[in-house]
């Protein structure tokens, strides 16, 4: 399976591949990130049942916390 992550191509031998799959084989955990497929936001309920097709666009984002110093 090909998929572009990010950006970038990667290939998976894998022909069912769910998002948390993918989040597992590339070590990232659940925790303070976010899953786009296609343009639409995947809720974290749906990691382990959306499964993910040949050509899809996947976009991970994590969250940074942090704030600025006013002085």
């Amino acid at each position: 399976m090909n998929l572009r992550i990010n950006g970038e191509k990667k290939s998976f031998d894998e022909s069912r591949l769910t998002i948390l799959n993918l989040l597992e084989s590339l070590e990232l955990s659940i925790d303070h990130i976010a899953v786009e497929v296609n343009g639409d936001i995947i809720q974290k309920s749906l990691y382990s049942e959306k499964l993910l097709s040949n050509e899809d666009i996947v976009e991970i984002v994590s969250f940074v916390g942090g704030g600025i110093d006013i002085p």
